[in-house]
């Protein structure tokens, strides 16, 4: 039951739910929500993926490839059933974000993950927990995030509720409370047992799904078994409470009201998982899920508290999430809209936000103006003069605010936990078409790399050309796509190419001296670099151990540069080198010739040459890649992987497919679609996401100096 009343939105805190809707591609979660909008009465159609008319994918190549690509939020307000029953009108206020599913716009789920407050994992009855499922669920971890799990598509062939309950367990790690169990299953699913309350709930009388019927008519071959998942239920959430748990030892009957409330605390402290079924494309199963939202995901009253940093002086700090308090909050998505200029979606933490109003950037110390704010549904908008703790909305008219960044009260400033993003895998040469798309691409790539933190663009200054890099093929082709729509720009791309890193293995030191002398004033930089190899993904650190002045403070931040742009050029085939540490250990300068510019060569020839001592190697990005494959190419497929360098983890048997997983060189996948299906007749598909950075062996190597044509030169 819903209320839709604007005026709703000051909902107070314990009203308030910020969820995100988290799965596998292909798992139905923009379906779900779109169910949920429909029955909590903020749609009054159904939108189908396959029509191309859902609200929350809106975005033109989201419609065309039935995929969701950027993360959309929204909100709608649900009365819970029970009071529904009673006669209340009293609605709660659930912030949604549906997330994608492909691995390729994994930016999108992290930063929606670091602000929600709880989240729903939507599982395929018949696939189980599948890759991003696990990437996703680790995600979500990261940022304690509280969840219930949704097994969707109950009306497939092959879905098996309990295998599914079984692989959350065993694959995620999750302590699973089963809290109702499907009556039937595939082409006989009708609706669920809600196990607490002993209750049937059946859908099919109306064919949109917004009437159910609630009866005590169990069916009796599942009676037996209702009991016996009953007590186990009573039992989990009874080990998460002392006071239940003396009762359920000491045999007493406990009510449904104590288990629910212990249910809730066990959920909000990660100790439980309820499970919940339905099939939301045949619209069964969606209400009693939104009321588990409320019954159990957590408010921001329930959070009390986020924790920070005073820039100034380093202290940790703590703000109660109420408006009353200083305004403090995350800005997590930006947004370029093509009516109302740059969106800064916002959750605000504590306090109000009020259009009109300053408000101080932490992150970067400078203080940014609120123009408008914007309360979100998908890409339609809503103006509102002020927000308060608890809500997520859209902000214009910020400048330089973004992904990451707090703000807050300039009297009392906090620095929030940033969001981390993994770092781009592959890349591809770009060119405009035309001299006037050369003008608008700079521009447009800017706006594009402001969206999304996993999208970069550098220059090769060895070329000339312009490459963009990201986490998947998918993620390029999108914004070289929307280069074209939303910006107008028509461009040329090259062959996808694999994001190498070079590294070295060994210390090793060098002197870079820098000396011309001409007619008038000349130049000098000397300096000696000390280089050790680190661990893998620890990074790069730079080290001033210069004593006694022996170069000058001014010049230490030029040394600093050449080696940061020397590294950014790479010393082996030009590929930025990384892992490692580099002290600066000794040196010499000019007083009247030495310069900047002087010191920066010096560091650069210095750095190259002690790389070239320490040994160069390549690294390269290792995929986890997983084969769902009908049992009878099991062979051939884990023999054409091995072909390709792959490391074969294990195989599942999953109802009538076999699951092969293997971690593989992403340079050995290009065409692995094809292959794949000529190999298994079109049955078969696959599933990757990078894992790591591994070294290239040493004959691939060789190969690719012998077919190198960079120079390594000094500039």
């Amino acid at each position: 039951m819903a209320d839709q009343s604007t005026s709703n939105r000051h909902a107070e805190l314990d009203k308030i739910r910020n969820i995100g809707i988290i799965a596998h591609i292909d798992a139905g979660k923009t379906t779900t929500t779109e169910r949920i909008l429909f029955y909590t009465g903020k749609s009054h159609k159904i939108g189908d993926i396959d029509e191309g008319n859902t609200q929350m994918d809106w975005m033109e190549q989201e419609r065309e490839r039935g995929i969701t690509i950027v993360s959309a939020a929204t909100t709608a307000f649900w009365t819970h059933t029970q009071d529904v029953e009673k006669g209340n009108k009293n609605p709660y206020r659930i912030n949604i974000i549906d997330t994608p599913g492909h691995v390729d716009f994994t930016a999108e789920v992290e930063r929606s993950l670091r602000v929600l407050d709880g989240g729903i994992t939507v599982l395929d009855a018949e696939e189980g927990v599948q890759s991003q499922s696990e990437t996703v669920w680790r995600q979500a971890d990261k940022y304690k995030v509280p969840r219930l799990c949704f097994v969707n598509k109950m009306d497939k062939l092959g879905a098996d509720f309990l295998a599914t309950v079984k692989s959350i367990e065993d694959r995620l790690g999750a302590n699973p409370a089963i809290m109702v169990l499907p009556i039937g299953a595939e082409s006989t699913y009708v609706g669920n047992v809600d196990l607490l309350s002993r209750k049937a709930i059946r859908w099919g009388s109306d064919e949109l799904g917004a009437k159910y019927e609630v009866s005590d008519n169990i069916p009796e071959d599942m009676k037996a078994q209702v009991e016996e998942y009953r007590q186990k239920l009573v039992e989990k959430i009874a080990e998460t409470d002392d006071a239940l748990l003396e009762k359920y030892l000491a045999g007493e009957e406990i009510d449904v009201e104590s288990l629910k409330k212990a249910l809730r605390a066990a959920v909000i402290g990660y100790k439980l998982v309820p499970i919940y079924a339905g099939t939301s494309l045949r619209n069964k199963g969606v209400q009693p899920l939104l009321d588990a939202v409320i019954d159990y995901l957590p408010s921001p009253q329930d959070l009390g508290i986020v924790k920070g940093d005073n820039p100034k002086t380093g202290e940790k700090v703590e703000r109660k999430l109420i408006p009353d308090e200083k305004v403090c909050g995350l800005a997590f998505k930006i947004q370029i809209d093509p009516h109302v200029g740059k969106l800064t979606y916002f959750r605000v933490y504590s306090g109000k936000v009020v259009a009109g109003s300053y408000i101080f950037n932490s992150t970067k110390g400078i203080t940014e103006r609120v123009g408008r704010i914007l309360l979100m549904h998908a890409n339609e908008r809503e103006e509102i003069k002020e927000a308060f703790a608890g809500e997520i909305v859209a902000l214009v008219g910020l400048k330089d605010t973004i992904t990451g960044d707090t703000l807050c009260d300039e009297k009392d400033p906090i620095v929030l936990e940033k969001i981390t993003f993994p770092e781009p895998v592959i890349s591809l040469a770009i060119e405009p078409k035309t001299k006037i798309d050369q003008e608008k691409m700079g521009l447009a790539l800017k706006r594009l790399m402001e969206e999304d933190p996993t999208f970069q663009v550098k220059t090769n200054h060895e070329t000339n050309q312009t490459i963009i890099s990201g986490i998947g093929e998918l993620q390029l082709e999108i914004m070289v796509d929307r280069m074209k729509r939303e910006f107008g720009v028509l461009a040329n791309v090259g062959a996808p190419q694999v994001a190498y890193k070079e590294t070295i293995k060994h210390q090793a030191e060098a002197e870079g001296k820098y000396i011309r002398q001409s007619g008038g004033r000349g130049q000098y930089g000397h300096c000696f670099l000390r280089l050790e190899p680190k661990l893998r993904g620890e990074g790069y650190e730079f080290v001033n151990a210069i004593k006694g002045g022996a170069i000058p403070a001014e010049f230490i931040t030029s040394v600093e540069k050449g080696v940061k742009e020397s590294m950014d050029n790479g010393a082996l085939l030009g590929y930025p080198v990384v892992d490692l540490k580099v002290t600066l250990y000794d040196g010499s300068y000019h007083d009247v010739d030495s310069s900047d510019v002087a010191f920066k060569i010096a560091a650069s020839m210095a750095f190259q040459s002690a790389a070239k001592k320490a040994e160069l190697t390549l690294l390269e990005p290792i995929m986890k890649v997983e084969v769902t494959t009908p049992s009878e190419y099991m062979g051939d497929v884990i023999g054409d992987l091995s072909s390709k360098r792959a490391q074969i983890m294990g195989t599942e048997e999953r109802s009538r497919a076999t699951i092969i997983m293997g971690m593989v060189p992403l340079s050995e996948l290009s065409g692995y679609a094809t292959a794949l299906r000529s190999m298994s007749k079109g049955r078969a598909s696959y599933y990757m996401e990078p894992s790591h950075y591994d070294e290239v062996p040493q004959n691939i190597v060789a190969q690719m100096l012998a077919k190198s044509t960079w120079t390594g030169r000094v500039e």
